[in-house]
């Protein structure tokens, strides 16, 4: 059912809500933090370390009641690279390790503008390599937004050194071109980029404050899309959003891959907007959404 006109009001108005992330990064998490659900019931979570360097790097573990599977989903979450952390996840990975009948990772990278570009990457690569060196199970990277971003790049850095296997990738609605102003080739940045809760102005200040070079943020490492060569890349689903900034760069990176002979599987969900997987259950976007997931997983 397409978006009514109170809803669609309702959204401008939460949209019109303006302030400087750049400046007010720290509002920005707090702001996030109240679009999640929080989990309310009693759920197997085990918190670990895994060192990293010269710092410790925080995982949760989601063991659903039922394993379907000893394959392993690591989880990058979004919220821009500056917002975000595995608390406020904690109801959509409990959600995804249940309906997936998986274990589920879901790694607390470090933040910028603290740690800029590229330690989420560092974090998130040698948290993969941990995982797949001493679990010998299965990986899979999965992500939403900046996370989907996360796990894309990844999944490159792991054909290129070739230290450990990806065996999938699953990216929701990510990120993977550096430029969402009005002169972005992609249409979805203008058509979606003002009214629809996460603004192109917004990504545009979470890119500055993740990338503060400009050079970085045009690298493979940042925008995916600007690789030379997808060859070898992990079998792939992409689900974008309609109402999403980042629906065509997201949908333009699973025709890439697929130019490259990648096994890729691209799904739009209608009428959903950026963000939708963290919503609940009972949401038909989120329902499809997991659907697409599992005939995706259990396919062999």
């Amino acid at each position: 059912m397409a978006i009514n006109q109170f809803s669609m009001l309702v959204l401008k108005l939460i949209s019109s809500i303006d302030y400087d992330v750049e400046k007010n990064y720290k509002l920005d998490r707090v702001l996030n933090s109240l679009f999640h659900l929080p989990l309310l019931k009693p759920f197997e979570i085990w918190d670990k370390e895994i060192k990293v360097d010269n710092h410790k790097l925080a995982v949760k573990i989601f063991t659903p009641k039922e394993l379907a599977s000893d394959e392993i989903i690591l989880f990058f979450h979004g919220g821009g690279w500056v917002s975000g952390n595995t608390r406020v996840y904690s109801y959509a990975c409990a959600t995804l390790a249940e309906q997936t009948k998986r274990q589920v990772y879901s790694l607390e990278y470090r933040l910028a503008p603290e740690f800029p570009f590229p330690n989420a990457m560092n974090d998130c690569y040698a948290v993969a390599k941990a995982l797949a060196l001493h679990t010998k199970s299965p990986l899979i990277l999965m992500g939403d937004s900046a996370g989907g971003n996360l796990a894309a790049v990844v999944s490159i850095l792991a054909e290129e050194r070739k230290e450990f296997d990806v065996k999938k990738q699953i990216l929701l609605y990510p990120l993977t071109y550096y430029n969402h102003t009005k002169t972005s080739p992609y249409k979805s940045v203008v058509e979606n980029g003002t009214d629809f809760l996460i603004t192109s102005k917004k990504i545009s200040s979470y890119l500055c404050l993740y990338a503060p070079n400009e050079n970085d943020r045009k690298s493979k490492y940042v925008s995916p899309l600007m690789a030379d060569n997808l060859e070898n890349q992990p079998k792939t689903l992409i689900i974008t959003a309609e109402y999403d900034p980042l629906r065509d760069e997201g949908e333009a990176y699973a025709k890439k891959l697929e130019s490259f002979g990648n096994e890729v599987e691209l799904f739009q969900i209608k009428d959903a907007l950026h963000g939708f997987f963290s919503l609940p259950l009972r949401f038909s976007n989120v329902k499809i959404a997991y659907e697409i997931i599992n005939n995706f997983l259990n396919k062999q």
